[in-house]
């Protein structure tokens, strides 16, 4: 009983720290403590939201077809530059510190070059998406690999098992927590590279949407684009904890035994 309740308690206290913010918001507008221009009501971002929606469907279609691409390419490339890394330690002292200094580069400075070099196209959207969604997971699964039982990989090796076998039955198991880590960050940053290279090119996204509403000073239509893109980073999270929870069965059920 105390459990449950617990796990109740866990579930309201983010949704009343959201309705505090909104009211927040309500009160502002509404006394007009702020300029309606400058911050528009959640009503009214709630009434664009609602009449924009066929069209926020028709640009998110777009922007989740990059965004799934680029991270799904990007989910590959990590895994591979990953096992990589463990199998030989010269790899992993030379390309880490490389990895490293990737991302102190800001996206915003890349994403002019991508466009100026590919195009206005798909391109250079799905290639943001790689280098924004690829460094989280890549050192998530290295750090899986690396805590991994030696106990374990040592009695799998006395038995005659291959490095294979080894990266199979020990290495992966390790770090497919790991993974699920990384790549529920990657997938809300998915989202957020996508948006974030249309703003300076394309045709059809949220990211364009969202350019055309701000030079129509639109806030309210802007604000609406935002939460349709938190909404998205959510449900894409979220996706990620049921494939984990699918995935790994055997934590399912050392969560039940407690």
């Amino acid at each position: 009983m105390t459990k449950k309740l617990q796990n109740i308690t866990n579930k309201l206290s983010p949704i009343a720290a959201l309705l505090v913010v909104v009211a927040l918001w309500a009160a502002a507008t509404g006394f007009e403590w702020v300029p309606a221009f400058m911050l528009p009501s959640p009503r009214a971002v709630l009434d664009a939201f609602v009449s924009d929606f066929p069209l926020l469907l028709q640009h998110a279609g777009v922007t989740l077809c990059e965004a799934f691409a680029g991270l799904t390419i990007g989910v590959l490339l990590a895994f591979v530059l990953a096992a990589l890394m463990n199998r030989f330690a010269f790899l992993y002292k030379a390309l880490y510190p490389v990895l490293v200094i990737t991302q102190t580069i800001p996206t915003i400075a890349i994403a002019p070059l991508l466009v100026l070099w590919m195009g206005f196209g798909m391109a250079p959207k799905i290639t943001l998406v790689v280098i924004t969604t690829f460094f989280p997971i890549a050192v998530s699964l290295l750090d899986g690999f690396r805590s991994a039982d030696a106990d374990a990989v040592n009695l799998l090796r006395s038995m005659g098992a291959g490095r294979l076998k080894i990266f199979r039955h020990v290495l992966m198991p390790s770090a497919l927590g790991s993974f699920f880590a990384g790549l529920k960050v990657s997938a809300s940053y998915a989202v957020v590279g996508a948006v974030i290279s249309e703003w300076l090119g394309g045709f059809e996204g949220l990211g364009v949407y969202m350019t055309r509403v701000q030079k129509a000073y639109a806030f309210d239509k802007m604000f609406s684009v935002i939460l349709f893109i938190t909404l998205i980073s959510l449900v894409l999270m979220w996706g990620v904890t049921l494939l984990r929870y699918l995935v790994m069965p055997w934590e399912r059920k050392e969560k039940e035994s407690k």
